[in-house]
């Protein structure tokens, strides 16, 4: 269930509440009965688990060139 941010504008408290998509917003404040403004709030979200490019990617990159390196270093030596 997303989290919606609100702010009175007769007296200026700010809180969250938990609602369901589908819900109405909130239109009056509990504190003052003044009108509320839905507030547009900055997410967040970390990708946990395999295949993404901090965790997978960039490393089996970083070693298949540094496996190539040690292979064309290592055939020029031997010849």
């Amino acid at each position: 269930m997303p989290i919606y941010e609100y702010e009175c504008k007769n007296c200026g408290k700010h809180f969250e509440v938990w609602q369901k998509i589908t819900d109405e917003p909130l239109k009056i404040c509990k504190e003052c009965r003044g009108e509320l403004i839905k507030l547009i709030s900055e997410s967040n979200f970390i990708l946990k688990g395999t295949g993404w490019y901090v965790t997978d990617y960039a490393r089996k990159e970083k070693e298949k060139k540094e496996k190539q390196k040690k292979e064309n270093t290592s055939s020029e030596n031997s010849s």
